[in-house]
Formats: structure tokens, sequence, C-alpha cells
């Protein structure tokens, strides 16, 4: 398995950053792109890497509907309409890319206070002139050790609680869509986050329960966590019991809470370029 940094927080040597999330990954003869950032960023950087996302990605992934996640998007479609406009986008093996996510996406969504659009600037009808969608609130397994993890059922007491977000109606957004990828290597689990706003020890919780297995290889992704409070120490204390071999909490984790887990974990920065292989 090989998870390549497409798009982070932070550059890694020739490649650039910006805020947001987007992982390349191969496994089990899978080749899935994990949301998108919010520019064209992914695309160079792939292709600094050797990776035509246009010919080499069988499905698409998108953790949730914000635009540090999705808004790449729009810059993918643009690249493939250059090319085949009108068409579908098909992979290297002649089958008709995939995307898959959750039905709320798609919605309008503020900061408390402010009035710009922080959702996904891309709507159904433009992704279903590329893709076959595929959009559910429950897991989908897009192959054997392969696992989109839906919505994220959240029973901890000190996860998603509040929020700082609100819908176009001015209700409190507690970005029910947030979801992972959850991935099986050898009877161990990997879980990806793009932002864990449902709390990453509640989608640990859930990826044990969709797999049916309890240990974990590694986990890596945005924590959401952006203090060292009670969240943040209660998440460092639930983690520490289920003895992970890696984390690489990243992205939207904050540099008090980073800190606080550096301190546990001694863990590895998650850069622009770096590959990850498990």
């Amino acid at each position: 398995m090989k998870i390549y940094v497409l798009t982070e927080n932070m550059p890694g040597g020739k490649f650039g950053a910006e805020h947001g999330i987007s992982y390349y990954i191969q496994h089990n003869g899978q080749r899935i792109l994990f949301d998108t950032g919010h520019t064209d960023l992914f695309l160079r950087n792939a292709s600094t890497l050797g990776i035509d996302l246009l010919k080499n990605t069988d499905t698409i992934v998108l953790s949730h509907g914000h635009w540090d996640h999705g808004d790449g998007l729009p810059k993918l479609l643009a690249a493939h309409q250059a090319i085949n406009p009108g068409a579908k986008l098909h992979s290297d093996r002649g089958e008709a890319v995939q995307f898959i996510s959750h039905p709320e996406i798609f919605q309008t969504r503020y900061r408390k206070g402010e009035n710009e659009n922080i959702g996904i600037k891309v709507n159904l009808s433009e992704l279903e002139t590329a893709f076959n969608i595929q959009l559910s609130a429950k897991p989908i397994e897009i192959e054997p050790g392969i696992f989109y993890m839906g919505e994220i059922p959240r029973n901890t007491v000190f996860e998603s609680k509040t929020t700082a977000f609100v819908l176009e109606n001015q209700e409190a957004d507690f970005i029910i869509d947030d979801s992972g990828l959850v991935l099986v290597e050898k009877d161990e689990i990997i879980l990806i986050s793009g932002c864990a706003h449902s709390g990453i020890c509640n989608m640990m919780e859930y990826a044990k329960e969709i797999t049916g297995l309890n240990k974990f290889k590694a986990v890596l992704g945005g924590f959401h966590l952006k203090l060292n409070n009670l969240q943040t120490k209660e998440t460092i204390k639930y983690i520490k019991s289920q003895k992970i071999d890696q984390i690489f909490p990243s992205h939207c984790t904050q540099l008090p809470a980073l800190a606080a887990f550096y301190q546990e974990f001694e863990f590895q920065q998650l850069k622009t370029g770096m590959i990850l292989e498990f």
C-alpha cells in the first residue's frame, strides 16, 4: 500500500502546499483520490510525482463538503473537459471513474458571523457529467479491504459537541457529511480522515465496527483539534489506549494540539510530496 501526499498544509521540498488535503492511494489494485484541496495544486504535485490523475484514478472519495477539500474538483473537471469535452472520465483501465461521498456535501455553509460560502463550488449535475456517482450515508466497500465510511456515529462525550459553522438557514452545521476512508492491511486498520469534524475517536470506533477489526496500523489526516484542551487530552488518552503503530495528525490540527500530540507520540509531520508505505 502506498499513500502519496498531494496536498497538505506543509510543503515538502519542491512541492507546493496550501490549506487543504489531497491524498492518492494505491491499495488492493485500486487507485483512489481522497479529497482535492482547493486549487489545482493536487494535479501539479501529482504530475511532479509522475502520476497522471486523469488516467490513473479509479475512484474519487470526498471526505466532506468544505472548500479546502473539494474546490479542486472543478480543476479536475476542467482538465478532463479540455481533452474529452462532454465525455465521462475513464481510467486507463477503460472504466468510468466513480465518485463517492455523502448526500449532504452540496450544502451552502458558513462560519458563524461570516457571509462567505465555505461549501464546495461544484454541484451534482456538474459531477454527473464526468463520474459515476454514489452518494451514501452508509458505508461502501469499494474493494475488499477498502471502505468509504459514510456518516460517522457520534458517541464520545468529548467530541463534536459544539460547532463554529452554520447552514444557509442559520441552523448549526455539525458537518454530518464528515467521513473518511478505511484501509485494511494484514488485519490492521489504516484510517484516513479529511477533517474529523465528527471526532477522530468516533471515527476510529466506527472503523472497528465497519471492519470487525481492533488493531490500528496508522491514523492520518486532519484531527480538527485547535488547543491543548480537554478534547485534545481525552483524544490523546484514547489513542494511547489503542496502541497504534503510527499517527499523522495534520491539516486542521493546530500547533498547540500538535505539540501535545508530539510529546506523546513523536510523529512525523506530513508534507506534500511524501510517500507513505504500509
